[in-house]
């Protein structure tokens, strides 16, 4: 064990996921037999110790890290805008990780590895401190009940951890269409001393919508609910 994960200690007894179904389609299934071979693998199966980016990748480049990557939808559309980076995306659905490979497949990206399982314990035990140019967290699940908040995966422990493996300048950009979820979002990253709001100025310090982040399904039917999208983007210091 490193010296970062003895200052971030972080052991869950909750998790921010629930268990679902891993019925695929024909063609999510054919997309897993291609590919989840050289793309894919799952976290409790990774070598003990950090995670060789570089090999995996054939590549030196700055490394992005998507938490939640749900059917894929966005992801794809993201991996194939920035082809100069590394894009790790981890997420627990097995039909959703085969569906991204679909998206991928379609747009003949080369930049894109995925990683099956909670992301709590890849970065804890797999990710090096300081490796990560950025994190991504894009609509995670907002257990809207308030007795379940406890199982969202933005946290005072979650949010150290995650800050300790950004590089100094790298950044975590964090997007919700749930109110009460996105100012608890605020307030435990206003709260790292690590942290600095990039868009601090703006109006409640929420970002502006970034251009590049596609509009999904998911955002649309929340936009129809009257629900309004907040962006936070941080920068470690």
């Amino acid at each position: 064990m490193n010296s970062s994960d003895q200052q971030v200690p972080f052991r869950r007894t909750v998790v921010s996921y629930v268990q679902r179904g891993e019925r695929m389609t024909v063609g999510q299934q054919r997309a897993w037999d291609r590919h989840w071979a050289e793309l894919g693998s799952d976290v409790t199966e990774l070598p003990e110790g950090p995670l060789d980016v570089e090999s995996w990748f054939g590549r030196s480049a700055p490394v992005v890290l998507e938490i939640g990557s749900g059917m894929g939808e966005t992801t794809a559309q993201l991996v194939a805008a920035q082809p100069d980076v590394n894009y790790l995306a981890v997420e627990v659905y097995k039909p959703g990780l085969a569906q991204l490979m679909l998206r991928a497949e379609k747009l003949e990206v080369s930049n894109l590895r995925l990683l099956r399982g909670d992301a709590i314990v890849l970065l804890r035990e797999h990710v090096e401190p300081g490796s990560l140019d950025e994190v991504r967290i894009y609509f995670p699940d907002p257990w809207p009940k308030k007795r379940h908040h406890k199982r969202r995966l933005v946290q005072p422990e979650s949010v150290e951890l995650i800050t300790s493996r950004l590089r100094p300048g790298g950044v975590l950009h964090l997007a919700t269409d749930w109110e009460n979820y996105a100012e608890q979002m605020r307030e435990v990253c206003e709260a790292q001393s690590q942290l600095r709001n990039r868009c601090a100025d703006e109006p409640g310090g929420w970002a502006p919508r970034p251009d590049w982040r596609p509009v999904t399904k998911f955002e649309n039917r929340a936009h129809d609910e009257g629900r309004e999208i907040h962006d936070l983007i941080y920068e470690r210091v």
